[in-house]
């Protein structure tokens, strides 16, 4: 046995970490088990009622388990799996999806599905969707974590780390410079700039189309985007010139007026934003039901450990820059900011408590945010609230910090994914130029990109 196989968390030469054998071997076995099911579910939906249903799909149930786990544990395909794809993982995974297989087809001949597979072509129709089903979902979580690796970090920190510049006109020349700067790779062209009316909300070459008639649109369009570094005028576009140097004439005063006004609304259209108020306000009221034993069960360990409160409340800035408590459940020891606010450390963090590393460690610690969810002072997606005293110190560095006062804070975000914890103002900078690019961006679509790439995070054992 390798040393890979007797070490639950390891490193490989190129510093990708292994996950945990035992949390693979647990993710594809339940995964498997959900194929299976959904394939029995599926011939059943396309066949006629049969009589003690029920305990058919146990039955099949019962022997996707066994057949799984076999598999997986001859196979070793719980062993060595890196938070992206590699040759080994997927090939092992392959052969272990075989392997199910195989004993599923051995079950169907023996009749483990009784009058259900009593045609040909419905023991292939299941079996074939089984093993679709299976390879899909296995395979899936192998490909899709490739995003997390650290070339694709970087590459995203960089993008989001440009500046932000508008071409100026749709004309042809407009579209030209677009293209080239995008190919230099120095400025993140969101969109474009006319005055045409009828033009407005338009796409020319995957970038849309802004209308804006004079600065103060100009400036509204500014908090839209999260802040434009360049406006970029080709010859004979020379239309928004005035209103460019009008705007720049006004620059000072203009500045100072958008640093004390209310947020203008955000991008995200009326129809998304009812769709993600009704999505936070019903999955957190669900989850809080759900969740209520684990809850407990937190609650009491933590209050068993030093004696002190439960939960711990901090000052957050949220929706419109108005404050509020966000809630978790207290990791740290009661006098842990005793000398002043301190960023959290990591796992070795010594104001940690025993119970708090665990539900640091396991993400448990943030469970009492579904209340701030249903509340509405936060939403599953959006940006990590930050205290005022740390606001201030990003907002001497890079004042666009306010543009994200437009939409709710989140319980995770598009940062949370790209650059973790922040225990440093230098992260905070990053991460705030990441929150910048999900403000520009964010849509109902996003939000579930989001959610996914959240979830496969967690199962394949990366630390936020």
């Amino acid at each position: 046995m390798s040393i890979l196989d007797k070490t639950p968390h390891t490193t490989d030469n190129n510093g990708g970490h292994y996950v945990s054998a035992p949390l693979i071997l647990f993710q594809d076995t339940v995964l498997s088990v959900l194929a299976s099911l959904l394939s029995i579910l599926l011939v059943r939906w396309l066949g006629q009622p049969i009589m003690g249903f029920t305990h058919i799909v146990m039955r099949w149930l019962l022997c996707a388990l066994a057949a799984t786990v076999l598999g997986i544990l001859l196979t070793g395909s719980h062993k060595a799996v890196r938070r992206w794809s590699t040759l080994k993982s997927v090939t092992r995974t392959g052969y272990a999806i075989l392997i199910k297989e195989v004993i599923m087809i051995i079950a169907v001949i023996l009749g483990i599905g009784g009058e259900l597979f009593s045609s040909v072509s419905v023991k292939v129709l299941v079996l074939l969707a089984d093993v679709l089903l299976t390879g899909l979902l296995l395979m899936y979580m192998r490909v899709a974590a490739r995003m997390m690796s650290k070339s694709e970090v970087s590459k995203i920190r960089e993008e989001a780390s440009r500046k932000n510049a508008l071409i100026v006109g749709t004309g042809e020349k407009s579209v030209e410079m677009a293209h080239e700067m995008a190919l230099e790779g120095n400025y993140n062209i969101i969109g474009y700039l006319t005055t045409d009316r009828e033009m407005a909300g338009r796409v020319i070459a995957d970038k849309i189309v802004y209308y804006c008639s004079d600065p103060s649109e100009l400036r509204s369009l500014e908090w839209r985007l999260g802040g434009v570094d360049c406006l970029f005028i080709p010859k004979g576009e020379m239309d928004l010139q005035a209103k460019k140097d009008a705007e720049s004439g006004e620059s000072s005063k203009a500045g100072k007026e958008s640093e004390t006004s209310s947020p203008v609304s955000d991008g995200m259209s009326l129809f998304g934003k009812v769709i993600k108020r009704s999505f936070d306000i019903i999955v957190s009221g669900v989850l809080l039901i759900v969740f209520s034993p684990l809850a407990l069960i937190s609650a009491i360990a933590v209050k068993l450990d030093d004696g002190g409160p439960v939960l711990y409340k901090q000052e957050r800035v949220g929706l419109g820059g108005k404050t509020f408590n966000i809630l978790k459940f207290r990791s740290m020891k009661v006098d842990a900011e005793a000398n002043g606010a301190q960023l959290y450390s990591g796992d070795e963090d010594p104001r940690l408590t025993k119970a708090g590393a665990f539900l640091r460690k396991h993400h448990l610690d943030e469970l009492p945010q579904l209340w701030n969810v249903f509340r509405g002072d936060m939403s599953f997606i959006g940006y990590r609230p930050e205290r005022q005293y740390y606001i201030d110190q990003i907002e001497e560095r890079n004042p666009r910090y306010r543009y994200l006062y437009q939409i709710r804070p989140g319980v995770t975000s598009y940062a949370t994914l790209y650059n973790g914890y922040t225990d440093t103002i230098e992260k905070m900078l990053t991460r705030l130029d990441l929150d910048l690019y999900y403000l520009r961006n964010h849509s109902i679509w996003f939000d579930c990109r989001i959610l996914w790439n959240t979830f496969l995070s967690i199962v394949s054992g990366k630390k936020f």
